[in-house]
């Protein structure tokens, strides 16, 4: 195990991914840096099966920083945690290059699943605050977590997801607009003004003289008429 090589990958990473950093001496001030580097050696001894050593260099990284990160998870190069207090990674959590959490951030399971039971996080992905991604599956490679989401299902490449439950809104760079999300109060089903339009046809059908039809033909016609509702009503109204 090269630990200089870890605590200088450490280094130009917080340098290069935290504008509020003055000084390099400032670097060892930081729980990411300590929680990484404790990571490190804790996973190097799991590896080898040493897992109780391996769980007491974790938790003595957790007392510590306030960050969580389980020795047997996967971490590739240039992980930045900014802030930190309140991470917590699961044990059979994969995550790729050069990505970034932010406090608060859980990258946990479901409590449900055996084996592989925590998300895989791709290259460049942003994880922003509180956001909570559970589940073994897949966060794409340059996608962004808004703060407080949580992701419970495959997030593409290249995607921006907020919410609860996380959804998709951008992709590609190519805003994604959901039904839901648009508050259209003009389209939203009214049920007052279905049975308005109901009665107004029932009485122009009686005017016409259709009284004669049976009570599933009359239903029949104000149903086909009634189908978009709004639009037929709006000159009426």
């Amino acid at each position: 195990m090269n630990i200089m090589k870890y605590i200088k990958e450490e280094i130009e990473v917080i340098k290069e991914r935290d504008p509020a950093i003055k000084k390099t001496s400032e670097v060892f001030l930081y729980p990411s840096f300590h929680a990484i580097l404790r990571y490190r050696l804790s996973h190097w001894l799991f590896l080898r099966k040493h897992y109780f050593l391996a769980r007491w260099v974790s938790q003595r990284a957790t007392r510590k920083t306030g960050i969580e990160i389980h020795p047997g998870a996967v971490i590739g190069a240039g992980l930045f945690i900014d802030h930190g207090h309140g991470v917590v990674i699961g044990e059979t959590a994969i995550i790729g290059n050069n990505v970034t959490l932010y406090q608060g951030v859980t990258l946990g399971g479901t409590g449900k699943e055996h084996g592989k039971r925590h998300p895989t996080i791709g290259d460049n992905v942003m994880i922003s605050a509180g956001a909570k991604v559970l589940g073994s599956f897949t966060v794409g490679e340059d996608s962004k977590i808004g703060a407080g989401s949580v992701v419970l299902s495959e997030v593409p490449a290249n995607s921006t997801v907020v919410g609860i439950p996380g959804r998709v809104v951008k992709r590609n760079d190519k805003k994604i607009t959901h039904p839901q999300d648009t508050l259209d109060q003009i389209h939203f089903p009214d049920p007052i003004r279905h049975e308005l339009c109901r009665l107004q046809i029932r009485i122009e059908n009686l005017e016409k003289g259709k009284g004669g039809l049976s009570l599933d033909a009359l239903n029949t016609l104000e149903e086909e008429r009634c189908r978009n509702c709004p639009e037929y009503m709006q000159d009426e109204l």
